[in-house]
């Protein structure tokens, strides 16, 4: 299934998120290049997706995390709310960071908002620059309508207990879709503008089912990976909603981790025998995201974090049933960070080359819990809560009579099953979390491939969005693309034609790092819409395009467009990145 990692963490210390220049501290990278800069690492490692923050601009400029989304079409590219970067860095280096994971093999998901919106004149009313930076010509404004209590609370709202902003009215706003689209319109921009193969949906509770499954429809999004934040320890609740959205997203497993925070804050009154098909997972594994902690239980909310023998959970999360998240805090050896790298990184690679099928229980008590897992070879898992002692323990297997068994994580001696495929097995005391075991057939694990994967981003150009439509025989830059060497890059170009006489056109250009052309068209109003050229790219870095109209009439004066790149990324950032 494999394992997500949570890409961000909310640092100690900081006024908001991850670590960041805008800070102060100018030796700080931007959070995206500082992600990038590890995709191959993280791909090597076993990640096959990461959860990227919420990635537009907040309502608090540069001390956001993202979740007082203010402007849905700023990416860090527009200056508003006293900065044009986000906290995370600029539009540009969000594309590179996600081109990036995709040239190691690794799946992006974004935190999706859209239960909220701050940044208001106080009177509901919303509305950002344009393109050449004019305020109030934006895409997407909005207006009391667009918000509860001025309408009534849309259908399928589980609770609206907690106000994080604006309260979105995508259902019953007025005028009638104008919220709803407006947000659907959006996400499938960033959908493209990203190339995203998933999504966090933030407070799911807050958000209309209804809504929700048409977001997950919607354009681009439809048939995209989802898992959302149902933040409630209420197993059939969660199930109910799963229901209401026609289990068209997973929910991230909260039941198992307030069932497993109490395993390692407080072992002594732990009973093990409850991990038996514990939490979400446990009824519904393929609906669920399971996770030791995150960015709020971290720092204290959502019923606090774990404080010890974190590595016992993981354990648990990365053998069993359910898709299993990584949070970067725990995993990274980052100042700040817990650094549990070189433990959690064995427990992947037995996630993903030993740990499948169905799970059997066969050994709990107070102390103790055991389990087999029962496809493919096989995979036994001991764990043992007790920091004192040890625990030695006799149980049934499916693996053969008489067969050899290796410990894959350093924490047990090779055993054999006896004449009845009965096996004893020692799991050690719980020092720090260490109390497990995992026993397979002997087998040399095998290290990840990152497979290189091409990324396809869309650049829309117009008077109201982030980039600037065709002018006027001026020279525009759309975009710069980070491209591998002696890769191929093909561009795809969409434009307004409305109006135009037989002497309009548009003419875009792309360049190299050394400013040096190397491919380009035209487009009149008898070229294909969707046509375009390729080229070879020689040297790794930044590629440029640029479009310049002329001849355009005054009632299309500047032609919007779309530029579609599709190309490759380097595996790695250089040690200097321009």
């Amino acid at each position: 299934m494999g394992v997500l990692l949570q890409g961000f963490y909310f640092a100690p210390g900081r006024v908001a998120g991850v670590p960041s220049p805008l800070d102060g501290d100018k030796a700080v990278p931007f959070w995206w290049d500082h992600l990038a800069g590890q995709a191959q690492a993280l791909a090597k490692a076993g990640f096959t997706a990461i959860w990227l923050p919420p990635p537009l601009k907040g309502a608090s400029g540069s001390f956001s995390s993202g979740y007082d989304l203010f402007d849905d079409y700023d990416a860090g590219s527009k200056n508003q709310k006293g900065t044009t970067p986000t906290r995370y860095g600029s539009r540009e280096q969000l594309q590179r960071c996600a081109a990036m994971m995709r040239a190691n093999g690794i799946d992006v998901y974004v935190d999706l908002v859209e239960n909220q919106r701050d940044g208001d004149d106080g009177h509901f009313n919303f509305k950002y620059v344009d393109a050449v930076g004019a305020e109030g010509g934006g895409r997407f404004a909005k207006g009391p309508g667009d918000f509860h209590p001025n309408v009534s609370e849309d259908p399928g709202v589980f609770s609206d207990q907690f106000q994080f902003g604006r309260d979105l009215a995508p259902i019953n706003g007025i005028p009638k879709d104008h919220c709803g689209k407006g947000l659907l319109d959006a996400a499938d921009w960033l959908t493209r503008a990203l190339n995203l193969q998933g999504y966090r949906l933030d407070d799911a509770k807050g958000v209309s089912t209804i809504f929700v499954q048409r977001l997950l429809g919607h354009g681009a999004m439809a048939n995209k990976f989802a898992l959302a934040e149902f933040a409630d320890g209420n197993i059939q609740l969660i199930q109910d909603w799963a229901n209401a959205v026609q289990h068209r997203s997973a929910a991230i497993d909260f039941p198992l981790h307030f069932v497993l925070k109490n395993m390692c804050n407080d072992p002594e009154s732990f009973d093990m025998s409850t991990l038996d098909h514990a939490g979400l997972a446990g009824v519904d594994p393929l609906g669920a995201i399971t996770f030791v902690e995150n960015h709020d239980t971290d720092r204290g909310g959502i019923g606090g974090p774990i404080v010890r023998n974190k590595m016992l959970a993981y354990a648990y999360t990365l053998t069993s049933e359910g898709y299993p998240s990584v949070f970067y805090r725990d995993y990274s050896t980052d100042a700040q960070c817990f650094g549990l790298k070189p433990e959690i990184d064995p427990l992947i690679q037995i996630h993903e080359q030993l740990a499948s099928g169905p799970t059997l229980q066969r050994w709990k008590d107070g102390g103790v819990f055991a389990f087999e897992r029962m496809g493919g070879e096989h995979l036994l898992v001991g764990l043992n809560k007790d920091a004192s002692v040890s625990r030695s323990i006799t149980v049934q297997t499916e693996f053969p009579p008489n067969t050899q068994l290796h410990e894959y994580t350093g924490h047990g001696v090779p055993v054999s099953t006896n004449a009845n495929s009965q096996l004893n097995i020692v799991i050690p005391k719980n020092d720090n979390g260490k109390g497990y075991v995992c026993y397979g057939r002997p087998s040399k694990l095998q290290p990840f491939s990152n497979s290189p994967k091409i990324t396809t981003q869309d650049f829309e150009g117009a008077g109201d969005l982030d980039i600037l439509p065709a002018l006027e025989n001026e020279r525009v830059l759309v975009s710069r693309v980070f491209v591998a060497a002696n890769s191929t890059v093909e561009a795809q170009f969409f434009f307004d034609s409305a109006h135009w006489t037989k002497n309009s056109a548009i003419q875009l250009d792309a360049e190299d790092p050394t400013s040096t052309k190397v491919g380009g068209a035209k487009f009149d109003q008898n070229s294909r819409q969707g046509s375009g050229f390729s080229f070879v790219a020689r040297r790794e870095g930044f590629h440029s395009f640029f479009v310049r109209s002329s001849s355009t009439p005054p009632q299309n004066a500047a032609p919007a467009y779309r530029l579609r790149v599709a190309y490759t990324a380097p595996q790695s950032l250089p040690k200097e990145t321009p």
